[in-house]
């Protein structure tokens, strides 16, 4: 039965009876966790928390040591090669671009789109229509990364510069409007890597925007009208009430975009393919991998995604314990 199903009748089949797999294992945790009583409630909450330990161990922890053991082997896994991966990550000029075009996703997005989010969320905040507003630059948050590269793949779009061929990209006809030349936008290197992450920054925005703009709207009224009284201006207020009341929340922001654009993988594959010196850690592990066959050089690439993701996520974590402290 849980061999590899190839009708839809045993797909559904199987489909069954995991979800009976799962109830039973559901049931069997409550009925035992109806057994204790009273001082039991640790008991009880390891119980619960089995499952999930399971789960992540069986899905997150034994594929992660693997893939760190995986790293130091070469590409058919075969024969260990000791840090000649991490080496060649470290050396290869192909490699050190890539590593170079994460580091400007890391360094320009997530400011970026704070800043822009920020912006918007100050400008429209208690005005007309404020909700409208909001709305029009949280929606491009509904769509997923592969149908904004798409979208934006048709804004850089390049016709030759022809009499009888019409722009069909917005930014070349804008171009052609101001009396330039059409330009390959998208195989200019290193402006391709931020014409892809002009793409992020709009999808990340809408986030940014919503969450700082809860913020903003959480701080006391008092607060602001004290400041109005003193004589501050709105740069002042920006600077000395506004930022300092809004920075943990700012901190959020930017760490988990932070963390989103170290995993960017769609909107480079679907706009560039990582060809053209646009390729990133995420999609040169998917290359190595699944194109090149160099399984131990994908492993070395995922286990060093893995690591500049840690600290991010170390520094969010602990400004979320002092921010609820």
């Amino acid at each position: 039965m849980f061999t590899t199903a190839t009708t839809t009748s045993q797909k559904l089949l199987q489909m069954g009876a995991a979800i009976l797999l799962f109830a039973a294992v559901i049931g069997l945790i409550l009925f035992i966790a109806g057994r204790f009583t009273g001082k039991a409630d640790r008991a009880v909450a390891a119980l619960y928390l089995a499952p999930t330990v399971l789960m992540l161990s069986v899905g997150l922890l034994y594929p992660g040591l693997r893939t760190i053991y995986q790293s130091f082997f070469d590409a058919s896994l075969k024969n260990f090669i000791g840090f000649e991966n991490y080496a060649t990550i470290l050396s290869d000029p192909e490699q050190l671009t890539v590593l170079r075009n994460t580091a400007f996703w890391v360094l320009v997005t997530p400011f970026v789109a704070t800043g822009v989010g920020l912006l918007y969320a100050i400008l429209v905040d208690k005005a007309r229509m404020e909700s409208f507003a909001k709305a029009l630059v949280f929606l491009p948050m509904s769509i997923s990364f592969v149908a904004a590269g798409v979208i934006w793949k048709f804004m850089y779009e390049y016709r030759p510069d022809q009499g009888t061929v019409k722009q069909i990209g917005l930014i070349n006809q804008i171009i052609v409007w101001l009396g330039g030349e059409p330009v390959q936008l998208l195989i200019e290197s290193p402006l391709n890597t931020f014409l892809l992450i002009a793409v992020m920054v709009w999808i990340q925005a809408g986030f940014a925007m919503t969450v700082l703009s809860a913020a903003i709207k959480a701080i006391p009224d008092d607060i602001i009208e004290a400041a109005r009284l003193d004589g501050v201006g709105p740069w002042g207020m920006f600077r000395f009430v506004t930022l300092p009341a809004i920075r943990p929340a700012v901190i959020v922001v930017v760490t988990t975009i932070a963390i989103g654009t170290l995993k960017v993988f769609d909107i480079v594959q679907t706009m560039t393919g990582g060809r053209f010196d646009t390729s990133v850690i995420a999609n040169e592990f998917y290359s190595q991998t699944f194109r090149s066959d160099n399984r131990g050089l994908g492993a070395a690439l995922a286990v060093v995604l893995f690591i500049l993701v840690i600290p991010i996520v170390v520094y969010n974590i602990r400004q979320l314990r002092r921010s609820e402290a």
